[in-house]
């Protein structure tokens, strides 16, 4: 038995043009809606990761507590759970999938939330990495109906450098002859290995790696921890996936929306919701200057740095401390008006 629950969507009209073809949006959800339908949460996933990544939040006494709050946690477009080039058969299987952009994932879950769950309103959205950015453009998609939003180690626009990191993973991976285009029998598992191997250099910071970080996970080498926590990881997952988010996280940008004809600073203006953002302070993919940037063109935002030597990791669970700092920002958050 799954652990979660699928949203059929129909046929699911994209940004690009194409049309998502009997579209999936995988969800687990908790507590229950309040008589005024005002305490919804929405809390989106990151790259490569699912809604069971999301629960270390959720809980008696923890920030997002059921008894309190209706959580949705919706799995991202390419993920594996909702509709993935992996899980999509006929014409749009494998390379074929489409193309979804950040705001096409939010359009589909507001069809999740607003129109099937029936909020009226969002008390917060918030979500690590790519589901930072999925928060972003929530927030520019409904400002008046998101009343609070806490986009943790991700951006509103994916920056020129990380761009040039996300180029250079898809081109590890296409270089792998058994990748053949996409259109592969067997997993291109080199590819795959190689994408971990180069990706742990970015998830991870310096001072991660200086300082040893990784014996603090039960690793008695780097090379375990990198082997463990990233080789093995991305050679497990199916490459058309990785690739179908990879596209997505690429070209997020909260003004690439018909609201705000592909005017990010006016979208970012537009974000009326209060917000308290927070980056890693080792962030390599999204640095707390570029979040610092964000925050000074929204009219309600805090930046609270997370004081973090973990990297990009800061806000995916795996340090007492971080987590302890954004389980409190959020309670503060929560408390807002």
């Amino acid at each position: 038995m799954s652990d979660y629950d699928v949203f059929e969507l129909g046929d699911l009209p994209l940004q690009s043009g194409e049309v998502l073809r009997d579209a999936k949006l995988a969800y687990k959800a908790y507590g229950t809606l309040d008589a005024r339908r005002s305490n919804a949460v929405v809390f989106p996933t990151a790259y490569g990761g699912t809604h069971r990544d999301n629960a270390w939040l959720i809980g008696p006494g923890l920030p997002l507590d059921p008894e309190r709050y209706f959580i949705v946690c919706v799995n991202l477009f390419g993920g594996g759970l909702s509709s993935s080039p992996s899980t999509t058969s006929g014409a749009q299987h494998g390379h074929a999938f489409p193309h979804p952009t950040v705001y096409d994932n939010v359009e589909a879950q507001r069809k999740l939330v607003l129109d099937h769950f029936g909020a009226r309103e969002v008390a917060l959205v918030l979500g690590f990495s790519m589901g930072a950015q999925q928060t972003f453009h929530w927030a520019a998609r409904e400002p008046s109906l998101v009343k609070r939003i806490a986009p943790i180690c991700g951006s509103a626009r994916t920056a020129e450098h990380n761009i040039v990191f996300l180029d250079g993973v898809r081109a590890v991976l296409e270089l792998d002859p058994a990748f053949a285009g996409g259109a592969y029998d067997t997993p291109p598992l080199a590819g795959q290995r190689a994408v971990g191997r180069t990706w742990a250099a970015w998830g991870q910071s310096q001072t991660f790696y200086r300082e040893e970080r990784w014996r603090r996970l039960g690793f008695d080498s780097r090379d375990a921890f990198v082997e463990a926590a990233y080789v093995e990881s991305f050679a497990s997952a199916d490459a058309n996936d990785l690739l179908a988010m990879l596209w997505t996280w690429r070209h997020a940008d909260v003004g690439a929306h018909a609201l705000y004809g592909g005017d990010t600073q006016r979208a970012l203006e537009a974000i009326s919701s209060t917000a308290i953002v927070m980056p890693s302070a080792t962030d390599t993919y999204f640095p707390p200057e570029d979040s610092a940037l964000e925050v000074a063109a929204m009219p309600n935002a805090t930046l609270a740095t997370i004081p973090s030597g973990n990297g990009h990791q800061a806000g995916a669970n795996v340090d007492p401390d971080d987590d302890a700092f954004v389980m409190a920002r959020l309670r503060e958050l929560l408390a807002s008006a």
